[in-house]
C-alpha cells in the first residue's frame, strides 16, 4: 500500500518517554533504526500520574494542576526531543495524565499506532517496579506488537 505520491506509507509507532536513561536508550535505538532505513512516524508520549490527594486539589486550581502536569511532561520529553531534532527525525509529542499502562494503550489505539516501542525500566527503584509492571501490562493488553528496549 502506498500514498498518492507512490511513497510507501510509514508505520506509526508510539514511544512512551519518561525522561529516564532507559528512555534515552529507546530513542538511541530508534535513531539507529532510522539511520538503517527503517523509519516510522514517531509519536512520543509522556504520561503523568494524576494527583490523587484531595488536599492538594483543595488548595490548587485545576488549571494550575494541569499546567504543572504539562510542564513536567515537557521536561520529561526534552531529552528525547532534542536527540530526535539533532538526528533530523520528525515526530509528534503528547503529554497525558492517567494510569500509565492504560493511557499508553489508549493513545496507541486513538493514534492508530502499529507498534509501541518502550523501555523496561524507569527512573528509580519504585519506578522500576512500576514500569516493569507497566511494560508487562502494555505487552499483555495492547493488541499490537510491543518492542521492549532494556
Amino acid at each position: 500500500m502506498g500514498t498518492e505520491t507512490g511513497q510507501p506509507e510509514r508505520s506509526r509507532w508510539l514511544v512512551p518517554v519518561d525522561g529516564s536513561a532507559n528512555s534515552d536508550r529507546v530513542i538511541e535505538h530508534l535513531v539507529g533504526e532510522h539511520n538503517a532505513g527503517r523509519t516510522a512516524e514517531l509519536q512520543l508520549l509522556n504520561v503523568q500520574i494524576p494527583l490523587e490527594s484531595g488536599h492538594a486539589r483543595m488548595f490548587v486550581s485545576p488549571e494550575a494542576i494541569q499546567a504543572w502536569h504539562r510542564e513536567e511532561g515537557e521536561r520529561d520529553l526534552q531529552s528525547a526531543r532534542q536527540r530526535l531534532d539533532a538526528a533530523g527525525i520528525p515526530y509528534s509529542w503528547h503529554v497525558a495524565v492517567g494510569r500509565i499502562a492504560e493511557t499508553i494503550i489508549d493513545f496507541a489505539r486513538e493514534l492508530g499506532c502499529e507498534r509501541i516501542v518502550m523501555g523496561t525500566r524507569g527512573r528509580g527503584a519504585l519506578t522500576h517496579l512500576l514500569l516493569g509492571s507497566v511494560a508487562s501490562a502494555v505487552t499483555r493488553d495492547a493488541g499490537i506488537p510491543v518492542t521492549l528496549i532494556p
